[in-house]
């Protein structure tokens, strides 16, 4: 009896499976050295204490996207070891803060399949929760992902593919219990710009540049727990590169986008994201924005607002897609999302 787990294929996932991954995390401060280690991270709600206590957190909690690269990491040996690529994500729901000490675990539902038709692979749409210790959901969010199949001649499943908001309504956005922005520290935080100073259809560059090392992308797959082949074998793909794995391409743009949106503290919605081109060692990422929405929040001082944030490995800021409609070879992410910022 085989002992070693090669990964499930196309034909391995039902739609209604529900699949328990495996190795809980549990949560210290060494998670939040090493994120900022690898990334621009300058967010004061996640650097400091006494920041988070200013707004009504009881202290910083661990930083959106590193709490969902560890919720995220733990379905890859079920979901994505044989992925041709991660394509795409939706519904995604930041629900309760992830604190130093909470223990995470990741399980998801199997709710689509689609044989692509080559015959050779599929999409598989699975809906992963992410939960702590007490079992309370902390984060949720839908991704698909084209798999390869192991028997070519497998029979194809019939194709379920899931209806998904294109736009999570603001009034299905979770704020933090206590968030309150009334007493926000603009100085402490970086820059002055609140919610009332970004318009609709704005862009903004944001500037700078980060160069993509070999090293520092394994590190973070690696602490991330992600067994993704294609991201530290070289045999994994054709052309003998790794490839970047999407989750830092996402976390370093979003540090970048500090420069110009340092206001926008808390990720709280995922409406959808894409990974256009693959990123690949070398690559300097830089990143754009544009404000897509803006909606008011129960919470005092607190608005919400709608963000595409885009990466790029070179070319013109705000240029996303050619006369084709296709996205342009220079766009890495494209990523839009909902975030908090003081009004």
């Amino acid at each position: 009896m085989a002992k070693t787990n090669s990964g499930r294929f196309f034909e391995d996932y039902t739609v209604g499976d529900v699949i328990k991954h495996a190795v809980p995390r549990t949560v210290s401060g060494g998670e939040r050295a090493l994120y900022h280690a690898l990334y621009p991270a300058r967010h004061a709600l996640y650097s400091s204490d006494e920041f988070a206590a200013l707004v009504g957190l009881p202290r910083a909690p661990l930083d959106d996207l590193a709490a969902f690269h560890i919720v995220f990491g733990k379905t890859v040996p079920d979901v994505s070891l044989n992925a041709v690529a991660n394509l795409g994500y939706g519904e995604g729901r930041w629900l309760l803060p992830v604190y130093e000490g909470d223990t995470l675990r990741s399980e998801s539902e199997v709710i689509g399949v689609k044989q692509n038709s080559n015959g050779k692979s599929g999409v598989v749409y699975v809906r992963t929760r992410g939960l702590n210790q007490n079992d309370d959901v902390v984060m949720e969010y839908v991704r698909w992902v084209m798999v390869r199949k192991r028997d070519l001649a497998a029979a194809a499943p019939d194709t379920v593919i899931p209806e998904l908001s294109k736009v999570i309504d603001p009034a299905d956005l979770v704020i933090l219990t206590g968030l309150d922005f009334s007493n926000y520290d603009f100085t402490l935080a970086g820059e002055p710009h609140r919610w009332g100073d970004y318009e609709i259809g704005e862009t903004i560059d944001h500037v700078d540049g980060v160069t993509v090392e070999e090293a520092e992308h394994m590190l973070a797959t690696r602490l991330w727990q992600n067994t993704a082949k294609v991201h530290f074998d070289t045999t994994a793909r054709p052309d003998g590169t790794r490839l970047i794995y999407g989750g830092h391409v996402i976390s370093m743009a979003r540090a970048l986008s500090f420069n110009g949106l340092a206001n926008a503290q808390m990720i709280v919605g995922l409406n959808g994201g894409a990974h256009a081109n693959p990123c690949l060692s070398g690559t300097t990422i830089r990143a754009w924005s544009e404000v897509l929405d803006k909606a008011e929040t129960a919470a005092p001082g607190v608005g919400a607002i709608r963000l595409r944030l885009v990466a790029i490995s070179g070319g013109e800021a705000f240029a996303l897609k050619g006369e084709d409609g296709k996205y342009r070879p220079e766009v890495l992410l494209d990523l839009d999302y909902w975030a908090l910022m003081p009004l």
